[in-house]
């Protein structure tokens, strides 16, 4: 298994920006998706923070496909379609009923693809998917979760990688688009920091008051793609974090320790 998270700012694709506007975020994302190709995984499994998102529920996306556009960013041409993997999607519904976990496939206002989903697979070849969104859990359920999408992958013997799509803080600049809050900075900095030293402790000790101020929407997809690895050696590399325009882009992978 593998893992990456990525950011999903639509500007990095050419149509709605001018896709030269994050060069470094961009590099990584191609890095990262060429490791993700020889890895040669079944299906690929994609975190998004806007999805169909509630307070109690993480809510995966049921049906055999969906498709999408960037209409909403003036790219209605750019446009996406993917196999789900039902029976991975279900068994990862079932492994969180039995660990207590409210989660499956109800509620669903817009089968659509949403953008977080969407710009990642604008970088990575995924023509089957698990669809997950985030919810308003705690993080330790959401790193729990994590580990119900282990299981199951492993119960069905499917090779998995794992795409954590998340913005860091959205308060880095004055002229921001959500102007500036001292918790943006001291936010992307201590994940930053747990992420190059691989201290996946510390990151769990986040303080949500701190993820809140801060404006973020990674932080749960995060504790889901290190659930995952639970138990296994895992090592993280920060391939590219950069914030031009007032909101953090973190890119970074996480490889079992034998695969690394």
């Amino acid at each position: 298994m593998i893992g990456f998270l990525v950011p999903h700012p639509p500007l990095i694709v050419p149509g709605v920006g001018s896709g030269d506007e994050i060069p470094a975020t961009r590099e990584a994302y191609n890095k990262a998706a060429a490791e993700a190709t020889a890895y040669e995984p079944d299906t690929y499994v994609i975190i998004s923070p806007h999805s169909a998102m509630y307070a109690d529920y993480i809510h995966i996306s049921p049906g055999s496909s969906a498709k999408g556009d960037l209409g909403n960013f003036r790219a209605s041409d750019i446009k996406f379609q993917v196999d789900y993997d039902e029976m991975l999607a279900g068994k990862i519904a079932s492994c969180a009923r039995q660990a207590g976990i409210p989660a499956g496939f109800d509620g669903e206002r817009d089968s659509d693809l949403d953008h977080g989903t969407m710009i990642p697979l604008y970088f990575f070849d995924a023509p089957r998917i698990v669809r997950i969104s985030i919810s308003g859990l705690s993080f330790s359920e959401h790193h729990s979760f994590g580990m119900c999408i282990a299981d199951a992958a492993e119960v069905l013997g499917r090779k998995i990688c794992i795409i954590a799509s998340g913005d860091m803080s959205h308060k880095l600049k004055a002229d921001g688009p959500y102007g500036f809050d001292r918790h943006g900075p001291e936010h992307d900095e201590y994940v930053r920091n747990c992420i190059e030293k691989g201290n996946f402790s510390k990151l769990m000790e986040i303080e949500p008051e701190l993820c809140e101020k801060a404006a973020e929407c990674g932080t749960r997809t995060i504790m889901m793609l290190i659930g995952a690895f639970k138990g296994r050696p895992i090592k993280s590399e920060l391939l590219c974090y950069e914030g031009p325009y007032g909101v953090g882009y973190m890119t970074a992978a996480f490889r079992e320790a034998g695969d690394a």
